[in-house]
């Protein structure tokens, strides 16, 4: 982990970067991803970004891109940023939380990106 995403974790508890870690697992599994830390998250980049983390105390918050709203007890903020663009908000507390639905999810914000 380079310097720049390790301090996203200084606040963290374990759990929260073990999620990041099964959640970098499961992109890497889509193709090549890159990390880019920023100022309050990291994006996780294919040629832009499709994916940002945020990390909390206690989670993380995944912001994936989508081209439709996705309704889920799960997405605590869908958003739409333009005609054919949304960022939905899914709260992440532990690895397990990285399943069968946020890998579904996590492929097709890959493919837009």
């Amino acid at each position: 982990m380079t310097p720049g995403v390790a301090r996203h974790f200084t606040k963290s508890g374990p759990s929260v970067q073990q999620t990041y870690e099964a959640l970098l697992v499961a992109a890497h599994k889509l193709g090549p991803v890159r990390e880019e830390p920023k100022k309050t998250s990291i994006h996780l980049m294919r040629e832009s970004a499709f994916a940002g983390v945020a990390t909390r105390r206690d989670a993380l918050v995944l912001t994936l891109k989508s081209d439709h709203p996705i309704v889920s007890p799960r997405i605590h903020r869908a958003e739409q940023t333009s005609a054919n663009r949304w960022h939905l908000e899914i709260r992440l507390a532990a690895p397990k939380d990285v399943d069968a639905e946020v890998r579904r999810w996590l492929k097709h914000a890959y493919a837009l990106g």
